[in-house]
């Protein structure tokens, strides 16, 4: 069922005195705004994964849907058993090859001492600081291996790429994973509305424009800031900003009036109608006759914190409108039909 289209007013600076509404209006056309109504999906500006960096156990997960979470925040941790072996062999290999350094440290100053009483040849001194230098290679390039295994066992700790709301955990404690898979979704960055209008009001969507949201929190009013050129299956995307969205519900629908068009209307108060026999009347006011006159009566509206009415048909503008329709049923004199 397609939307209806609710006519609001734009134009309410002539109607502002009409905070307590006077005993008599006089008719002037007020510019209003034809709206549409669709429905907008809250989504997230940012939706990102937090992924494993690292293949192995999920043996920790701190976090479920709906937690907020900070940006780095470790929100689970991932264990690699193979790392810890890798990593006890590496310091074993380290442990060997310092004893060598050592070891060589101690001939090679014992060399040298022998050369400075002449009992060894420099051509052995030359060999045991070759073999000092290719020991402490050997020992660092280990020590930068055990690094490198352990920065990846570090990687293990699976963190939040942005601050938001935790939108979804597909895993579960104990779930082997590789390495790039999504442990959960982070929605960050800021709320905003996702429209899809049908393409024939397309034309009518501009840049900037205010539009009213009504939303779990109320109604509120919203900013287009982009429409989308590609139009899929009929209808147009459009991103709407808007102030004081909850993230509670993430790709929750609210309701959107988007204006379409203006034109001119007459307002009267609500309390100017009188019905009578199925039919409604408004009492209008010429000289000192008051006439009851026929009218058709649009949608009911609040303009300025009153509650008027559009009238489509029977008054014209210049009239002048009782707007207590009651005493001035009582006072009228007839009641004739434009």
């Amino acid at each position: 069922m397609m939307p209806l289209i609710v006519p609001v007013a734009l134009g309410l600076a002539p109607l502002a005195a009409l905070a307590e509404v006077p005993p008599a209006l006089l008719l002037a056309p007020q510019v209003m705004t034809d709206w549409k109504a669709v429905f907008g999906r809250i989504e997230a500006r940012d939706r990102l994964p937090a992924r494993a960096r690292l293949g192995g156990t999920l043996v920790e997960l701190t976090v479920s849907e709906g937690d907020q979470v900070t940006a780095g925040q470790v929100l689970g941790r991932i264990l690699d058993e193979k790392l810890s072996f890798q990593l006890s062999a590496l310091q074993a290999q380290e442990a060997a090859l310092q004893a060598q350094l050592d070891n060589a440290a101690t001939e090679l100053k014992r060399g040298e001492e022998l050369l400075a009483r002449g009992v060894t040849t420099a051509q052995n001194l030359d060999a045991l600081r070759t073999q000092v230098t290719v020991l402490r290679g050997q020992l660092d390039a280990v020590i930068a291996q055990a690094r490198v295994v352990e920065q990846q066992a570090a990687e293990g700790a699976v963190l939040a790429p942005v601050a938001g709301r935790v939108l979804d955990v597909p895993l579960a404690r104990g779930a082997v994973i590789q390495a790039g898979e999504e442990v959960a979704l982070i929605g960050g960055g800021g709320l905003y509305l996702r429209l899809a209008v049908p393409e024939r009001h397309a034309a009518a969507l501009q840049d900037g424009a205010l539009m009213q949201i009504e939303g779990p929190e109320g109604a509120m009013q919203g900013r287009l800031e982009r429409i989308y050129p590609l139009i899929e299956n009929g209808r147009v995307l459009a991103d709407v900003s808007a102030e004081g969205l909850s993230d509670r519900f993430v790709d929750a629908r609210v309701l959107v009036r988007l204006p379409l068009a203006t034109r001119t209307a007459l307002m009267v108060p609500e309390t100017a109608l009188v019905a009578r026999a199925g039919l409604d009347f408004v009492a209008v006011q010429t000289g000192d006759a008051v006439t009851l006159r026929a009218v058709v009566p649009g949608a009911p509206q609040t303009v300025a914190g009153v509650a008027m009415v559009e009238i489509l048909s029977g008054l014209q503008a210049g009239d002048t409108v009782l707007t207590d329709g009651a005493a001035a049923a009582a006072a009228a004199t007839g009641a004739s039909h434009d």
